[in-house]
Formats: structure tokens, C-alpha cells, sequence
């Protein structure tokens, strides 16, 4: 495992609503952002769409450098983002929460940790409604560092630019 990888397994979530995203009670007094699109249908674009989910597609489609320790099925897994240049990019560390990988509804939650310019948790989640193949989010977050606070309303911008590439990512994946 990489040694930033290595070094987040233990680290504290910068929150204390671990695992609110799959409860739905989610915190007052924080941005929440929910979004939910019809990306395909039938049983392969469902697998499909699954299977991107698990495998960070998402946010490499958002433009993100991805490391993680394992797919994002599994509970406990890290993943270090990074976006812009490298050396000089901004990290967004997290942890997964918690994760369904079985039946009609399967995805999972990330966690923030420390250095994240967020404190919150996002999850990904992919359905079936009838026939139709469904992806959802559900994000809730605080802002964290200073300069994301200085940077409030681009800050809040940049978030619903990534979700709107996730959802893209997710439904070109479902229609293979």
C-alpha cells in the first residue's frame, strides 16, 4: 500500500455524523446536496453502472487522480484524490463508510479525514425503479480549510461540477 494510503487507515473522520448518508438522517446546520438520475435500463446496464461505482469511476471522470487500497465495496477502504497539477494538487482524502453490495440497491459512502478542504460524507448508490436503472447522491458537508471558506460560493460550485461529471460517468458506463 502507499505510505499516504498507509497513513490515512486510522486516521480520524473530520465529522462526528459517520454513516449518516445511509440512515438519511442527515446533520442540521450543513450543506446537503441530493441528486438522483435515471442512467439506464435492464439488468447489464445495472451491473454496468455497479461496477463503475465500485471501481472510483465517478471521480476519475471528474478529472480526479485516484489512489485507493481497494475498491470502494469494501468498508474501511481509503482513497486519496487529487486534483489539479501534481506536486501542487489539492488532496481530498477519505475513507469509506459503509457499503451494500448485494441486491437491488448497492453502492457506498465516503468519509472525509484530515486535509480534506470539506468535512462530510458523500455516497453513491445505484437502484433499479421498475426497469429503469437509477443513481443517486447524497452529499452533506461543511466547509473545512480556510481557503475553502474564502472560496465559499466557488467552493459550493466545484462540488455540483463534480457531482454533474459523476452522474455523466455513471450513465456513460451503464449504456457501456
Amino acid at each position: 500500500m502507499h505510505p499516504d494510503l498507509a497513513a490515512l487507515t486510522d486516521a480520524p473522520f473530520t465529522y462526528p455524523e459517520v454513516g449518516a448518508t445511509r440512515t438519511g438522517d442527515l446533520p442540521a446546520g450543513v450543506h446537503v446536496v441530493r441528486r438522483r438520475s435515471v442512467v439506464g435500463r435492464g439488468d447489464d446496464a445495472f451491473a454496468r453502472a455497479v461496477a463503475a461505482v465500485f471501481d472510483w469511476a465517478p471521480q476519475r471522470h471528474a478529472g480526479l487522480r485516484v489512489r485507493a487500497s481497494g475498491p470502494a465495496s469494501t468498508e474501511g477502504a481509503v482513497v486519496l484524490m487529487t486534483a489539479g497539477p501534481p506536486p501542487l494538487g489539492l488532496r481530498i482524502p477519505c475513507r469509506v463508510v459503509w457499503s451494500v453490495t448485494g441486491g437491488d440497491r448497492q453502492g457506498y459512502a465516503y468519509g472525509t479525514l484530515p486535509g480534506h478542504p470539506e468535512s462530510g460524507e458523500e455516497s453513491f448508490v445505484v437502484s433499479r425503479d421498475g426497469e429503469d436503472v437509477v443513481f443517486e447522491m447524497v452529499a452533506f458537508s461543511r466547509l473545512a480549510t480556510r481557503a475553502a471558506r474564502l472560496g465559499g460560493p466557488v467552493s459550493r460550485v466545484l462540488q455540483a461540477v463534480a457531482l454533474a461529471c459523476y452522474t455523466g460517468a455513471v450513465r456513460r458506463a451503464a449504456r457501456g
